[in-house]
């Protein structure tokens, strides 16, 4: 069986949950806080980050999670998530690559530092100027994806790929951390709500962390 060692609120492995969930490949959580840098962490993951996928009746340590979801895209037939022509795949590629790289850098990232960390590990009040800048990246940044979703029937193109997992995992924890203004984006609240009705997503809306609680209607698949 695989081992996903990740904590509730990390979107990379969010993104590796959702596609484990829509290739039905089954898995075990096991609880890790990167920040305490554990040595038994540390010695599967030098990098000591989350999430690591593991088997180890196999012999199998996975890390990053990009290189998680090419191995299983490469290993699982099921539920292709970066599939069509050479030229759709490298749209869902850069799109993976810009909500790992892009929003997270500007959205969930410092709504993670500011109302997590700062929070469980630091014991100091959030910085209400970085966080109303993270909330004002996400508003434009959710421009970008209402139009995206105005030409598109998904975030990649014609059917569900990577690119709508890893915007869902980050666009998640975002919304738990109460930084997402869904006022004046419905093509963005409407795909948001296909997604959270999936069952690949449906286990990550009862998770919490803990003395960290989610707007009202975080776990609602129908909200205004």
């Amino acid at each position: 069986m695989w081992q996903i060692y990740q904590f509730p609120l990390c979107p990379f492995s969010r993104k590796v949950r959702l596609l484990l969930g829509e290739k039905s490949v089954g898995y075990d959580l096991v609880r890790e806080s990167p920040w305490l840098r554990r040595d038994e962490f540390l010695d599967m993951n030098p990098a000591g980050q989350t999430p690591v996928v593991a088997d180890e009746e196999a012999g199998i340590v996975l890390m990053n999670s990009m290189a998680i979801c090419e191995y299983f895209e490469e290993t699982v037939e099921k539920a292709p998530m970066i599939s069509g022509t050479a030229a759709n795949r490298a749209e869902i590629r850069r799109l993976v690559a810009w909500f790992n790289e892009t929003f997270h850098a500007d959205v969930v990232a410092p709504m993670m530092h500011e109302r997590m960390k700062k929070r469980l590990v630091d014991r100091v009040a959030p910085d209400a100027k970085v966080l109303r800048e993270a909330m004002k990246a996400a508003n434009g940044h959710l421009d970008y994806i209402d139009y995206l979703l105005a030409h598109r029937r998904w975030m990649g193109g014609a059917v569900l790929s990577l690119a709508d997992l890893a915007a869902a995992a980050h666009i998640s924890v975002a919304d738990y951390l109460g930084g997402i203004d869904w006022r004046g984006h419905e093509e963005s609240r409407q795909w948001y709500a296909g997604m959270k009705s999936r069952p690949s997503f449906r286990p990550m809306l009862s998770e919490r962390m803990e003395v960290i609680t989610p707007p009202d209607h975080y776990d609602k698949v129908d909200w205004q």
